[in-house]
């Protein structure tokens, strides 16, 4: 009977071990399950605005400034209202991004308001509503290149 506990409890330790001690590349695969707001690929990501696509250096910069942004809040969205946030009638015209992730593809809309940058992230069925703030993205867009 003591070799039984002796046994189970090196097994519980060795398991408490293993779970609390993963690997980098595990950890970052299970943080990345949970993200709100998903990390651009500026190769495979399509830009569009107004229905003109951006490309070049001005694409990479508007991605490497999406990336760089600080998450402030996620967004409830109520079931039938998705509509509302995707297509906001006073937020103005929207930045899209169309991306993949893994075999899903994604199509955010960036809405750019006076303080915070507005994302609507959708893809399959689902819809997901989130703030940013980026003080170097909105000065990018709206005084340097008048994008906005």
């Amino acid at each position: 009977m003591t070799w039984a506990l002796i046994i189970s409890t090196i097994l519980v330790c060795f398991i408490k071990i293993l779970i609390t001690c993963l690997p980098t590349a595990s950890v970052e695969w299970l943080v990345s399950k949970f993200q709100v707001h998903i990390k651009l690929n500026a190769e495979t990501v399509t830009v569009s605005y107004r229905g003109r696509n951006i490309e070049g250096d001005e694409k990479a910069q508007i991605v490497r400034l999406l990336n760089e942004a600080v998450f402030m809040e996620k967004h409830y969205i109520w079931p039938g209202t998705e509509q509302l946030y995707l297509n906001p009638d006073n937020k103005g015209t929207p930045i899209i991004l169309e991306t993949k992730l893994g075999k899903n593809e994604v199509t955010l809309y960036a809405f750019i308001n006076n303080r915070d940058i507005y994302i609507t992230r959708q893809y399959k069925n689902k819809v997901i509503a989130y703030s940013l703030l980026s003080e170097h993205l909105h000065k990018h867009l709206v005084t340097q290149e008048g994008l906005i």
